[in-house]
Parts: C-alpha cells; sequence; structure tokens
C-alpha cells in the first residue's frame, strides 16, 4: 500500500511543502492527497477525516498517521533508512535536526510578515526589526552549513536531507521578497531552486488558481 500524503494548497502551504519535497526528491512513491485551505465546512471536513488536528500536512501509511511537518520527516528517515534523510555522523544529524527543530518553532516574524504565496510579484517590503534578526540568522545558520560541509556536496549537509527540505519554502520567501542575501546564501538558494522536486512543487503553485484573501495581503 502507498503511503498517502495529505497537503493544502502549493500556492500557499509552507508546511505541505516541506515533507512533499523530502518525498519526492528521493523518489519515495506516494499518491497525494489535495485538499484546498480556508474554502468552507467541506473542505474543513474532509481534513478532519484524514487527521483529527484539523490541519495539513497529514501523512498516512497503513494505519499510521503523523500530522506534523518535521515528525513525518522524522518517519521517513526511520521508514526509508537507506535514502539518509539525516546525515549518518552522529554529530552532523545533531545538527541537522537542531537547526531543522530552530526551523519548526521559531522565525515567527519572518512567517507573518513574508507569507508564502508563490503568485506574489517579486519585490522588497518594509520590515520590522524582529522579522530583520530572522533573516540574519537563518543566512548565519546557512552560511554554517556550507562551511562546514560544503566539500561534501550543495546542501546544508552535503547530499539532501530533511534539513533541506525544513527551510526550503525560507528560499522562496527570499525569492518572493527581493531579500538581500550573502553570495554563499544565494548559492544555496540556487542549488535549492535547481532541485527538480523543488522546481516541480513550484510549476504546480503557480498553475493553482485559487485565492486566499487572508494571504493576499502583501
Amino acid at each position: 500500500m502507498a503511503l498517502k500524503l495529505v497537503i493544502g494548497n502549493k500556492n500557499y502551504s509552507s508546511w505541505s511543502m516541506r515533507p512533499w519535497l523530502a518525498l519526492r526528491a528521493n523518489n519515495i512513491p506516494f499518491d497525494e492527497v489535495f485538499i484546498p485551505l480556508y474554502t468552507g465546512d467541506a473542505d474543513k471536513q474532509r481534513i478532519l477525516s484524514f487527521t483529527h488536528s484539523g490541519k495539513v500536512p497529514a501523512l498516512i501509511d497503513g494505519d499510521v498517521t503523523i500530522w506534523d511537518s518535521l515528525a513525518i520527516i522524522e518517519y521517513l528517515a526511520e521508514r526509508f533508512p537507506e535514502i539518509q534523510l539525516w546525515p549518518e555522523d552522529r554529530a552532523r544529524r545533531a545538527h541537522a535536526r537542531s537547526i531543522s527543530a530552530e526551523m519548526h518553532s521559531g522565525f515567527a516574524a519572518l512567517r507573518n510578515e513574508c507569507g508564502m504565496n508563490l503568485h506574489r510579484p517579486v519585490g522588497a517590503i518594509a520590515l520590522s526589526d524582529d522579522a530583520r534578526a530572522d533573516i540574519a540568522r537563518v543566512q548565519q545558520i546557512w552560511t554554517e552549513c556550507r562551511e562546514r560541509y560544503g566539500k561534501m556536496g550543495r546542501f546544508l549537509f552535503g547530499s539532501f536531507s530533511g534539513a533541506d527540505a525544513m527551510f526550503a519554502p525560507v528560499v522562496h520567501r527570499f525569492r518572493l521578497y527581493a531579500i538581500e542575501v550573502a553570495p554563499e546564501v544565494r548559492d544555496y538558494m540556487d542549488t535549492m531552486m535547481s532541485l527538480p522536486a523543488f522546481q516541480e512543487w513550484t510549476r504546480a503553485g503557480l498553475a493553482e488558481t485559487l485565492v486566499i484573501e487572508k494571504f493576499e495581503t502583501v
């Protein structure tokens, strides 16, 4: 039985993008279940039929349901150890998990002020000090990883990992809001944007026509 991933709109749903990318970039077969967000009670009930959290994404593997992006990535790492979603080395693995958890729980100002919206025309906006601090911290994380592990490959820990999946939507945010970044950060963004799975998600998001007004504020 194939895995089933329940996701929201590719144009807007940054949390859906993370596990989707982890699956697709590693050629793990899965069935995609798309449920539009914020379109009424019927779609809300469809989400609830998969997970009582009422939120996407959710991964269904037989009688197992996982309903959090980072938890899904952890589950996939255990379910498919051969793809090494986390680095094999214990110290690198701890580093990858630490920055992934930081992404999962932090950067609220960046999220709130630079919302995910692939249709948004590229352009800068005025940002708060908190958002600028978030941007600086993300750049610090990416630069440190590339300095430590760059000889192993062009992703954060050499080969594509769960950490890259967790930070993927930030690549779009930096691009869409014309964030000025250091050359090494731009190189990492280019690496992510050249990933076929990243490009596939982006094309699908741009092809969507549903507009959610609450995400069209800037």
